[in-house]
């Protein structure tokens, strides 16, 4: 991609004030007010957690000088460090820790350390009642999807998908500059600056203006989701969705998912992110490309699409504000995503 045709972050929003709380209950985010959780300030605190797989405290320092740099003090949870096989520390010990986080009120933002696997073992146990009194923002992709899911579906709280821990740097001074724009857009998104984000439009897309709330994620996670509590809806929404290592036949599956469960057939537009598909095995090639996969899903509606939009399993991977409404223009020239006012 282009950097040059690439902008992030503009106009600087103060900070929101939280809405009254509410009994907890859970049901469509569609009956529920957006919640946007207050916007960081000099000396506010981000807790550093694992809700999915593991990472030593040593491979987070990266991240936690960066966000000091920042102004922010940084508190690293228990399950830094823990091991159970692939997960951060065993169910409990990872449910123990966000939770502890989630009812902190001295903690202003969550950063989770990494994805892989394991969030969806955990998210039916945590207990969400004091944060959505007082919600703070979480930070993740990947297999934080089902946490921006959850808390979409059943409480409306935005939350911001963007790179984690294990995404920063080791050598920031040989960092390619996409990178570190990527990371910096996470600054951008805590303090309050209303993101907006211009790509140069393939001739694959297709054009047309769009607002909605903005959600999505990981591909494979949203399948995952189909039917449970964490299952979003995209009604009158921008449907965001990316992923990687899966084969197109896989992929194909997945978007055939997204049009036989209802997920495509209303949605004000869509953003199709970054994807890195397996190469077919020799003999069982799938016969389609990723742009061919997903138009002929989509061939009988008539909302805005965006291929190639630098967010994903790659350096170019832009924060969004999950839940958050935003404008999608798209014309032969480029695909501008731009958060609005007024949340």
């Amino acid at each position: 991609m282009n950097r040059k045709y690439f902008l992030s972050a503009v106009i600087g929003l103060s900070a929101a004030t939280p809405l009254a709380p509410f009994t907890i209950g859970y049901q469509d985010e569609n009956r529920r007010p957006l919640l946007t959780p207050k916007y960081l300030k000099y000396g506010d605190t981000i807790g550093i957690t694992c809700p999915a797989g593991n990472i030593t405290e040593k491979d987070i320092q990266s991240a936690v000088q960066q966000m000091q740099n920042w102004g922010f003090k940084v508190r690293i949870g228990d399950t830094v460090g823990k091991k159970d096989f692939i997960f951060g520390g065993t169910d409990e010990e990872r449910t123990k820790d966000l939770q502890q986080m989630l009812d902190d009120h001295s903690i202003s933002a969550i950063m989770c350390a990494r994805g892989g696997y394991g969030s969806v073992r955990i998210i039916d146990k945590l207990d969400f009642t004091t944060f959505v009194n007082r919600p703070k923002w979480i930070i993740g992709f990947s297999d934080i999807t089902v946490i921006h899911s959850h808390l979409n579906r059943n409480f409306n709280i935005a939350s911001i998908h963007a790179k984690m821990c294990n995404s920063f740097p080791d050598d920031w001074s040989k960092a390619e500059p996409a990178q570190l724009d990527s990371i910096l857009s996470i600054k951008q998104a805590l303090a309050g600056e209303r993101m907006k984000y211009r790509v140069a439009s393939g001739s694959n897309n297709k054009t047309g203006i769009a607002e909605g709330a903005l959600i999505g994620g990981n591909l494979k996670t949203i399948e995952s989701l189909t039917g449970s509590r964490s299952d979003i809806q995209t009604e009158g929404k921008i449907l965001f969705v990316e992923d990687t290592d899966e084969y197109l036949y896989s992929i194909d599956r997945m978007f055939w998912n997204l049009k036989r469960t209802g997920k495509l057939s209303h949605l004000k537009g869509l953003i199709v992110c970054g994807f890195k598909p397996k190469p077919d095995d020799p003999g069982e090639e799938f016969g389609k490309t990723l742009y061919e996969i997903v138009l002929e899903k989509i061939r009988e509606f008539d909302y805005p699409v965006c291929f190639d939009f630098p967010v994903g399993h790659q350096k170019e991977n832009y924060a969004l504000k999950c839940s958050v409404p935003h404008r999608l223009a798209v014309d032969t020239n480029d695909c501008v995503l731009s958060e609005l006012a007024g949340i």
